[in-house]
């Protein structure tokens, strides 16, 4: 019998159908850009209210994503409404129960989450992206064609079109909020492939850390930078088997702050059926101060670290499985005119990792996608502003994502880290603290105060 998540048999490794590429200059009432979580999410509440929609996406099922592989709670009502929810839960998955943080000096805390999301099975998932963003992607592709859209695969994004506010087209660049997306350029069928023209009011972007969409938007019409080095992350990842604490298919996924890797962190996320997502990140301007990179770095933490080298004395790499990436995190930056980052002008809305989302403590994105990917349907269908798109975002993911940095930046500092996981592990009201953190967005504004703050840590 084969491997059922290596297996070249499994569903997740076999071609999607999502019928021929529309014709050269068709019309759509929204282009989603990106086939991850953020753009399906996008395209799929768009085509649940009978609009028609382009989803475009750059690869060709079957196809990887590097990614941590951990699914948040916030993802799963999500994961239901488009309609992938009952068929996830049929195929290998690890059910996430708990986080497990060690300090530098071997300190280790577990917070657990919520026990009722628990009992409902809604805490989170941790499973492959190339098996998740393949049960979403194909559930919504057929959403978005029996709405009368389209779908486009091997679609590479050339240029984003637009007009200058006067229904003339806009070739230049920095022409600011003249600007209105009206459409894209698409190559499909590789280098030598045949180029299409299609246009739509409104644009997502959701293709990720390097989307087009976004970088057009930026770097052209606002002469902004798509990449700060202080809120991007670069991370590598590995699967293994037989590490040794992460045979079974429910429990905990851990996040290491190791002496040896500090400013950065290692994790270990089971995915199920023994096979484990090894991977180590680090903010990219700290990074280019360190003398190893991080595929050295992981290696080094893996046959020498006390704390690991004895669960993987038996284990082995899965041939071919480590690669590295980048994550735009969502952390706020001084003197933005946006915040964490512009995320919408004229016709145009970024979602996910193009709207630089990701938790910068966790290092999670795939919640923050699909949560992004509804409220810029949403804003489309109501007719709001780009604008308000801007605002009601941040509104909803800012104070975690600025908590989330506060704590990323205490992870930088050894002794400080060291000190407040002690705590943490003797102390249950830091422990609930940490739940409720992670669980409740109301417990999330006491982070704001301090008095709160130092009443749980000092007393």
């Amino acid at each position: 019998m084969g491997d059922p998540r290596t297996g070249s048999e499994v569903m997740w490794k076999q071609p999607i159908d999502s019928g021929a590429p529309p014709a050269d200059g068709a019309q759509f009432d929204s282009i989603v850009v990106g086939g991850g979580p953020g753009g399906s999410a996008a395209a799929g509440y768009l085509a649940m209210e009978g609009k028609r929609v382009l989803l475009i996406e750059k690869e060709t099922w079957p196809r990887d994503k590097i990614c941590g592989d951990a699914v948040g709670g916030k993802s799963l009502s999500h994961v239901k409404n488009l309609g992938v929810k009952e068929t996830l839960e049929a195929t290998p998955h690890f059910r996430v129960t708990g986080i497990v943080f060690s300090s530098p000096k071997g300190h280790n805390v577990r917070v657990a989450l919520p026990e009722e999301d628990v009992q409902r099975l809604e805490a989170g998932y941790s499973l492959p992206r190339q098996q998740f963003d393949y049960l979403l992607f194909d559930n919504v592709q057929k959403m978005v064609r029996d709405a009368g859209g389209a779908v486009i695969q091997g679609g590479d994004v050339r240029n984003v079109l637009y007009d200058d506010g006067n229904g003339g087209d806009d070739p230049g660049k920095g022409s600011g909020e003249q600007r209105h997306a009206k459409g894209v350029v698409v190559r499909i069928g590789g280098r030598r492939g045949e180029v299409f023209n299609y246009f739509a009011p409104n644009v997502v972007g959701a293709a990720g850390y390097r989307c087009p969409v976004a970088k057009s938007m930026l770097e052209e019409t606002y002469e902004e930078p798509l990449v700060d080095r202080d809120h991007y992350c670069a991370g590598y990842r590995e699967y293994w088997r037989g590490v040794k604490g992460c045979e079974d298919n429910v429990g905990d996924i851990e996040i290491h702050f190791v002496d040896t890797i500090i400013p950065g962190y290692f994790w270990l996320f089971p995915v199920a059926e023994g096979v484990v997502n090894v991977g180590i990140g680090m903010v990219m301007s700290l990074l280019s101060k360190q003398p190893k990179k991080l595929k050295a770095l992981q290696a080094e933490v893996i046959a020498e670290h006390p704390l690991f080298k004895e669960r993987f004395a038996e284990a082995s790499m899965i041939a071919g499985t480590g690669k590295g990436w980048q994550l735009p995190f969502g952390s706020p930056r001084k003197k933005a005119s946006h915040q964490p980052r512009r995320s919408a002008s004229n016709g145009i809305y970024l979602v996910g990792d193009a709207a630089s989302l990701i938790d910068p403590f966790s290092g999670e994105g795939v919640g923050n996608a699909l949560v992004s990917g509804e409220m810029a349907a949403k804003h489309i269908m109501q007719g709001k502003t780009p604008e308000d798109y801007q605002e009601a975002l941040w509104k909803a993911l800012g104070p975690e994502l600025t908590n989330s940095y506060r704590m990323q930046k205490m992870s930088r500092r050894g002794w400080l880290l060291n000190w407040f996981v002690g705590k943490a592990a003797k102390k249950p009201a830091i422990q609930e603290m940490m739940t409720e953190m992670i669980a409740s967005k109301e417990a999330q504004e006491n982070l704001h105060s301090p008095w709160f703050m130092f009443k749980t840590l000092m007393f």
